[in-house]
C-alpha cells in the first residue's frame, strides 16, 4: 500500500510540475527583437503605434515614418520647410492623422490629416528657451504637449480638438522647477496622460521628480523615486503605468553602460518606489508595459526584458533604440532607434 501511494505521489507531482511549466512557456514566451530593412538616415527618437496595423515614426532632419501593415513595409517623407529639425515627439491617432513636435528652438507643433502629404503649422513658440519633450493624449480630443521650464515653470500646452489649435496653461498652474531642473526628450516618453484626467511628467538634471495632477493641472503633488540625479545628463527619462504598477529608467546619458539608479517601480501607485533587484544594463530612454507583469525597456547600450514588474531585468537584444511602444489598442511592439526600426515578435 505504501508503495502505492508514494507511486501515484510520484505522479502526481510530476504532472502539477509539467502542468506549471507548461503554462508558463506558454504564457510568458520570450520575445525576439527583429530588425528592419530600412535605409533613412534619421536617428529615430519618437513612436506612435496605434493598433496592429498602424504605427507612426518621426526623427531628426524631419523624417517620418509610417506603415498600416504591422511593420512590414514603411513609407517615408520629409516634412517640407522644417528639413533641419528633429521631430522628437509625435501621437497618431490614425493611419491619416498625426501630431509632431520639434527639440530645440523655435518649437513647432505640426498636424497632418492625409498621412503626411501636408503638415499645418498649429502651435510655434519662438522663445529662445523653447523646447518640447513630449505629447500624450486622454482621449481623441483633449491633450497636452510639455517642455523645459520658461522663467521658471514647466511649458504646458493643451488642446481639446484633438490638435487644431493649442493654448498654454496659465502661469500657476504650470509646475514651478528647481535650479537645473528640466525634462529630457529622448523617446517622447517622459509624459503620461491617464484616465479621464490624471497627468504625469518626469523631470531630470539636478532635480529629478515625478510631477502628477489628477484633474488636468489645477494642482500638483511631486514624487521622487530612487533614480540617480545631480548632473545635467541624470534623472527620469521615461515613465510607464498599469494600474497601480509603474515604472521609471533613465540614469546617466553620459555613462551609457552604467545602470547606477536607472531604474526604480512601484506596485502601489507611487506611494513608494523600490530599486530592482537586478536592473537594466545601463542608462535607458525608454520604457513600456507588454501587460501587468512584463515590461521591456531600451538604451543606446541594449534593451531588456522583465516578466516581474520591474523587479529583475534580462537581456532581451544587444540592439539598442531610443524608444518602444506597444499598440495602444492591439499587441504590436515597435522598437526604433538611430537608423533602424525592429519589431518584437514572439
Amino acid at each position: 500500500m505504501a508503495i502505492k501511494i508514494e507511486y501515484r505521489k510520484f505522479w502526481l507531482t510530476l504532472l502539477v510540475v509539467f502542468h506549471v511549466q507548461f503554462i508558463f512557456n506558454t504564457s510568458y514566451g520570450q520575445p525576439e527583437v527583429h530588425l528592419l530593412p530600412i535605409s533613412v538616415k534619421s536617428s529615430f527618437r519618437a513612436l506612435s503605434v496605434v493598433d496592429d496595423s498602424v504605427a507612426w515614426v518621426s526623427g531628426s532632419q524631419s523624417w517620418i515614418g509610417r506603415t498600416a501593415d504591422g511593420g512590414q513595409n514603411w513609407s517615408f517623407h520629409q516634412v517640407t520647410g522644417f528639413e533641419t529639425l528633429d521631430f522628437r515627439s509625435l501621437y497618431a491617432f490614425d493611419s491619416q492623422t498625426a501630431i509632431i513636435a520639434n527639440a530645440g528652438s523655435p518649437a513647432y507643433i505640426l498636424l497632418t490629416t492625409n498621412a503626411g502629404t501636408s503638415w499645418q503649422v498649429v502651435y510655434s513658440n519662438h522663445h529662445p528657451n523653447a523646447f518640447l519633450d513630449g505629447i500624450d493624449f486622454w482621449n481623441s480630443k483633449a491633450g497636452v504637449v510639455y517642455g523645459d521650464p520658461i522663467d521658471g515653470r514647466m511649458l504646458l500646452l493643451k488642446t481639446n480638438d484633438g490638435g487644431k489649435t493649442w493654448r498654454e496653461f496659465p502661469a500657476a498652474s504650470r509646475p514651478e522647477v528647481k535650479a537645473g531642473e528640466a525634462s529630457f526628450a529622448a523617446s517622447g516618453t517622459g509624459i503620461l496622460c491617464l484616465g479621464k484626467s490624471e497627468l504625469m511628467i518626469a523631470t531630470g538634471g539636478m532635480i529629478s521628480r515625478l510631477f502628477r495632477t489628477t484633474h488636468q493641472g489645477k494642482s500638483w503633488r511631486t514624487q521622487e523615486p530612487p533614480i540617480i540625479q545631480g548632473d545635467e545628463g541624470t534623472g527620469i527619462f521615461s515613465v510607464a503605468f498599469h494600474g497601480e504598477r509603474g515604472m521609471v529608467v533613465g540614469g546617466d546619458f553620459k555613462k551609457g553602460i552604467d545602470p547606477t539608479g536607472n531604474a526604480a517601480y512601484t506596485e502601489d501607485g507611487g506611494r513608494s518606489w523600490h530599486k530592482p533587484n537586478r536592473a537594466p544594463g545601463g542608462y535607458r530612454e525608454c520604457v513600456v508595459y507588454l501587460n501587468g507583469t512584463t515590461l521591456v525597456t531600451t538604451g543606446p547600450s541594449g534593451t531588456e526584458i522583465s516578466n516581474d514588474g520591474g523587479k529583475n531585468w534580462q537581456a532581451l537584444s544587444n540592439e539598442g533604440f531610443h524608444v518602444v511602444r506597444k499598440a495602444r489598442q492591439g499587441s504590436l511592439v515597435v522598437l526604433a532607434g538611430n537608423e533602424k526600426l525592429a519589431v518584437l515578435k514572439e
